[in-house]
């Protein structure tokens, strides 16, 4: 017979969380780590502590897929990350290429009396909302001794296209010269994302991670550049006072603290980026037929809540082609936020096999039309937005059918990215509309 304590034992609770993986920004190692340590621990009868727990745990998950906490050995499967450089620590060396065209050494500043290494990126939707802080830091200190240098420690190849969600490009070195220009910069920026030699050494765990080191280049700060990547919202601002202590010749107050903002992505995420390549493949590539009426329908853009990027092209266009794999990459980029890309081909409809050829071999798993009639002006016509006929053509519609963007002949891809994401509302970072309006 059953004891009493195995009969009154409350039954396990089941709560089931659903959680949507294109937002989270941890990797399945992290969060199935997590899941073999919950799924270790003794069975609690308590239904209280039970539902407590389940709680706890996916704030923990939804923590770790936002923003990256500094830790000093964050565990992964092929093995150990690199340790966060340690207080008291020598600046490891350095000789890394710049977008300014030359090889930037750690010995190039020894006249500072103090050195910020800072490791950021450009794709990092919180990295951006440092940058104006990062120039303003570099300006306000210039005249008094210390040197801002910024590091792109990345490895671009481990970069999922999904992560670049609010960004207009990733982190190649070619594409850090690009925002450099766009953006001002006003400091050294390095890269390091051929072979992470001098990201290993320092060990920072996202974007931004900031090392202040003082006249001898023994650390003295590691952490983040202030209290909250909103500007505005900000009250502390320990990277700044690690600088004024430094140079006051006083003993720096806070030596570290957690760093917030995307993970480093060691050359270990390639994997990733690999899988997510055979899953975009595996999708079932579609091609429907349009209507005058329904191409009408289309560009009004009405009760969709969405965006709408729409490219009309041919397989006959030279431009059109060559362009299509940008667009695709649009597609991958921007799914996940509130914006459908949508492909409109003008070949005769009798093309239709051709064309829908052409698609899957570009694995162009969008949304994709070709228009039914053998008389393009009537496409033209029931399209509007000023299209005269040519192709290719692509448009920028908003959620109430306004025109926010077109170009007539091949696109600029800059040019279109940046318009979307200045479109884009704040969905899931704050701050970021206005970041893509702003100058600085």
């Amino acid at each position: 017979m059953a004891s009493n304590a195995q009969n009154n034992r409350a039954e396990p609770v089941l709560i089931e969380v659903k959680v949507d993986l294109k937002y989270l920004r941890c990797n399945e190692v992290e969060i199935m780590s997590f899941i073999r340590f919950m799924s270790a621990q003794p069975t609690i009868g308590s239904r209280v502590f039970q539902r407590a727990s389940a709680i706890a745990a996916l704030g923990l998950i939804f923590a770790l897929s936002h923003a990256g906490w500094g830790q000093d050995k964050p565990a992964r499967a092929e093995g150990d990350v690199p340790p966060i450089l340690k207080i008291g620590a020598q600046a490891p060396d350095f000789n890394l290429p710049g977008v300014d065209g030359k090889a930037h050494r750690l010995a190039d500043y020894a006249s500072s009396k103090v050195l910020v290494v800072i490791f950021s990126c450009n794709h990092c939707p919180v990295a951006q909302m440092y940058e104006k802080r990062i120039k303003q830091l570099a300006t306000d200190y210039h005249d008094r001794g210390v040197s801002v240098v910024v590091i792109m420690g990345n490895d671009p190849k481990a970069e999922q296209l999904t992560e670049f969600d609010y960004s207009d490009m990733g982190d190649t070195f070619a594409e850090m010269k690009i925002r450099a220009e766009y953006r001002s910069f006003n400091f050294p920026y390095l890269y390091d994302g051929a072979t992470q030699s001098v990201a290993l050494k320092y060990g920072p765990t996202v974007t931004p991670h900031v090392f202040i080191f003082d006249q001898q280049r023994s650390l003295r700060y590691e952490g983040r550049i202030d209290s909250n990547p909103r500007e505005e919202l900000a009250t502390k601002h320990e990277a700044r006072d690690a600088i004024e202590s430094l140079l006051a010749g006083k003993p720096v107050a806070v030596t570290d603290t957690p760093t917030v903002g995307c993970s480093t992505k060691w050359a270990y995420k390639e994997a990733n980026v690999e899988a997510e390549a055979v899953a975009f493949n595996e999708k079932p590539v579609t091609l429907n037929l349009a209507t005058a009426d329904q191409i009408s329908k289309l560009r009004s853009n009405a009760g969709t809540g969405k965006f709408l990027l729409v490219n009309i092209w041919a397989t006959w266009c030279g431009p059109c082609v060559e362009e299509f794999p940008e667009l695709q990459k649009m597609v991958r980029m921007y799914g996940p936020r509130p914006i459908d890309v949508v492909t409109l081909s003008i070949n005769n409809p009798d093309e239709k096999d051709m064309v829908l050829s052409f698609l899957k071999k570009q694995h162009a798993f969008g949304k994709n039309f070709i228009f039914d009639g053998n008389d393009a002006a009537d496409a033209v016509k029931a399209f509007g937005t000023d299209w005269t006929g040519g192709a290719p053509y692509t448009v920028l519609i908003g959620t109430n059918g306004e025109v926010l963007y077109k170009t007539q002949g091949q696109m600029n891809v800059l040019d279109v990215r940046r318009a979307i994401l200045k479109s884009l509302p704040d969905d899931y970072y704050t701050g970021q509309h206005a970041y893509w309006n702003s100058t600085f």
